[in-house]
């Protein structure tokens, strides 16, 4: 069990897969206040043992908040199996997610589709109560929780803000610390929309805080963070926009694209850092990305 203490009440879990370097990849966030916690994003059903094993740990008696970022597998599949040990939770969610959730049954089919051997070892996700959905105001344990509407990554992601710490989901990309520095790339998966995805970066540029990423890790700088994002982000769009008009097979823009990123773009250059393990598994996302924004340059 890995837990990394970022404050005297915030605490991070790392939740690794039974994949080859799926490790400080996925993630949830515990937020205490005395013998109560906040959860933000519970990951998929494989390892909710973990996530409850790390919250006994921490002497939490009572989870109090579920807020799911979006409702992807890895960070929503296992809500259903979360709620068997705390049923009391309250679970926010974007309104767009709340059915899919509740009968997890299309959501699953399209993971299997998507993700392949990866889905089959996040697990099947099981349904909730929609009596657990919660809609309104939120505050805990006096401090109220702002929602930040963030799609881009997916058109039901959502951010929070609780005092100082943002929670970012995958809205500025996945980031990975390392000795000196950091990896960052974005998560841009098919569909993708430029606009929308850079409004939300917009957004989230006017806050001060520590960004607290789900995949993987956090920054002290919030600002500076999504403002890496957002030069990334255009940085990506315009080198696919210019191969995909010299080009026409799929695999060879992406392949292109990822070749000339990894020489200009210094945060994802530091790929070159990664354990040999990590970049197989960074290998699959990356392309992913590409796609996505492939897709959408040839869309308009």
């Amino acid at each position: 069990m890995k837990i990394i203490e970022v404050t005297d009440e915030l605490y991070l879990v790392d939740l690794p897969q039974n994949l080859e370097g799926f490790r400080d990849f996925i993630s949830s966030w515990i937020l205490k206040h005395e013998s109560k916690g906040l959860v933000v994003d519970v990951g998929p059903s494989s390892t909710i043992e973990r996530l409850v094993e790390a919250i006994r740990y921490l002497k939490i008696d009572e989870v109090e908040y579920v807020l799911l970022t979006h409702i992807h597998i890895d960070h929503a599949g296992g809500i259903g199996k979360f709620l068997k040990y705390y049923p009391n939770a309250k679970v926010v969610v974007h309104e767009k997610g709340v059915k899919h959730i509740v009968n997890p049954e299309k959501l699953w089919k399209s993971s299997k589709e998507v993700l392949g051997k990866i889905a089959e070892a996040y697990e099947e996700p099981l349904p909730i109560n929609e009596e657990n959905v919660y809609s309104g105001d939120i505050e805990f344990c006096g401090r109220t929780i702002e929602v930040i509407k963030t799609p881009g990554h997916a058109p039901h992601h959502q951010s929070y803000l609780i005092g100082d710490y943002l929670f970012l989901g995958e809205a500025a990309g996945v980031h990975m610390p390392l000795k000196e520095g950091y990896y960052l790339r974005p998560a841009t998966p098919p569909k993708f929309f430029y606009d929308v995805y850079e409004d939300s970066l917009r957004k989230l540029l006017k806050i001060e805080g520590i960004a607290c990423f789900g995949h993987f890790g956090f920054e002290k700088n919030s600002v500076e963070i999504v403002e890496k994002a957002m030069d990334q982000i255009r940085l990506w769009v315009d080198v696919v926009s210019r191969i995909a008009k010299e080009r026409e097979d799929e695999k060879e823009i992406t392949d292109l694209a990822r070749n000339e990123l990894l020489k200009r773009d210094q945060l994802f250059s530091r790929y070159k850092l990664l354990d040999e393990d990590v970049k197989k598994r960074e290998d699959y996302f990356i392309e992913n990305s590409l796609r996505g924004i492939l897709d959408y340059v040839r869309s308009k």
